[in-house]
């Protein structure tokens, strides 16, 4: 009996890469259903095995996460962006720079930046007034920014710089969109876009060297110093452990995946919350109880059990990284099937947490099902939003932190009613955007 997995049959050349360009999250939904937990597909020349069995999934990014690295397809302009940041590095590099990563993102420190997350928030909504329509996404991704660049590299930027950063960020995220030529052509192969990317790459690249020359004289030593991740690597740096190219790297890849997944997290809460009054007259009974006149700060996220669940439940629906891809260094049995080595898994968190298997009425938003005696019935991996073991995202006890915040922040004084169509529908590169502009109107409460 074949243990290969099983999965659709797909096109010469193309394979089943031109079904999953024109829509990766239904694509992904519809194999799930059909095949369960392992279903084969080819995504042009490259043999890729879908994976939505939690205990696999489990293996592969934490108890065997030594045997499953990352692929490098799209690797040169992935590597061109991010480069050895921690999103790509691998092995003693990947090791050394999450060593030195890790008191930047502590929940000591964290905790003690609340109010400045606060400030954030306040100081965005500061001009709104009742009536005006507002592109949420728009307005989170500046606030997110200004976090991550406040709370991780100690500087405050002018909007016309914050806005120079935004309108690179549109080139860089076309480039990531799924496109069947570009999954059958060698990666070396010109394209028409590479141009307008290459120019949103050198942009950034010279707001990073800005940042970087501003922050020179501010370092301190480890014991008296900001204990930002940029003074951290600057430090390192003039003590010979850092090169020029491996700081700006990780500069790259905080400033770009520091704010984005935050961004779209809070964006789908508030779309959510609009479309579901009910849960929003919770979460506003809540914030009432616990906040009351007060600053929202880190005494009362602690608190705020219903607001927690239902981003909660927005990242279950609509998780910003909606798929991981890993690849494993030698043959293994996944689910039952033999997998051959150097074969592209995709883990993705999309198939996962709509999964019936999983989740009642999966496509229904209930903040309740975060009750932990609900909760504690799933696999542990039939949700990962962050991914998981070694290699999970060091920045999501800081994402949960802004996202409960800034919504308590903002929820406090007002409401917002989405003015769009649905449903809403997505638009995939790296990660998972909104295609439609997020205009919502505000209402004061």
């Amino acid at each position: 009996m074949s243990k290969t997995p099983p999965g659709p049959k797909g096109e010469p050349l193309f394979g089943s890469s031109r079904t999953y360009a024109r829509d990766p999250f239904r694509f992904i939904s519809a194999l799930e259903r059909a095949y369960g937990d392992v279903a084969r597909f080819d995504m042009g020349p490259m043999d890729t095995v879908m994976l939505c069995d939690p205990t696999a999934i489990e293996r592969v990014l934490v108890s065997e996460a030594d045997q499953f690295r990352k692929p490098d397809f799209q690797g040169d302009a992935l590597g061109d962006l991010l480069g050895d940041g921690l999103l790509l590095s691998e092995g003693e590099t990947w090791e050394q720079q999450r060593k030195l990563a890790n008191p930047a993102f502590s929940m000591a420190r964290l905790s003690g930046m609340a109010d400045r997350i606060t400030g954030h928030a306040k100081d965005r909504i500061a001009d709104w007034s009742h009536g005006d329509v507002i592109d949420a996404e728009q307005s989170m991704t500046r606030v997110t920014l200004d976090v991550i660049l406040d709370l991780m590299m100690g500087v405050e930027l002018s909007e016309q710089r914050v806005q120079t950063i935004e309108e690179q960020l549109l080139p860089l995220g076309q480039r990531f969109e799924p496109d069947p030529i570009r999954f059958a052509m060698p990666q070396w192969m010109p394209m028409p876009d590479d141009a307008e990317f290459n120019r949103a790459v050198r942009t950034l690249d010279e707001v990073l060297d800005d940042i970087i020359e501003v922050r020179e004289d501010s370092l301190g030593t480890d014991e008296d110093g900001p204990m930002d991740f940029l003074s951290v690597l600057l430090r390192a740096r003039d003590d010979g452990n850092q090169s020029p190219e491996q700081l700006r790297d990780e500069m790259m890849t905080m400033l770009l995946a520091g704010h984005d997944t935050t961004a779209l997290t809070l964006t789908y809460t508030w779309f959510l919350l609009s479309e579901h009054p009910e849960v929003e007259q919770r979460v506003h009974e809540e914030l009432d109880e616990v906040i009351g006149d007060d600053r929202p700060g880190m005494e009362h996220v602690r608190e705020l059990d219903y607001l927690e669940w239902v981003i909660q439940e927005a990242m279950r629906l609509y998780p910003p990284v909606y798929t991981i891809f890993r690849e494993p260094t030698e043959d293994v049995t996944l689910s039952g099937y033999d997998v051959e080595a150097g074969t592209t898994l995709m883990v993705p968190q999309w198939g996962v947490h709509r999964s019936e298997r999983f989740y009642d009425d999966p496509e229904t938003f209930d903040p309740e099902r975060w009750k932990p005696e609900r909760a504690n019935e799933r696999p542990r991996f039939a949700y990962f939003p962050f991914g998981g073991g070694p290699r999970h995202c060091i920045g999501k006890h800081l994402a949960m932190l802004e996202a409960q915040l800034i919504t308590a922040t903002t929820a406090s004084q007002y409401r917002l009613e989405f003015q769009g169509e649905t449903p809403l529908e997505l638009l995939p590169s790296l990660t998972a955007h909104p295609r439609q502009k997020m205009s919502m109107r505000v209402q004061e409460r």
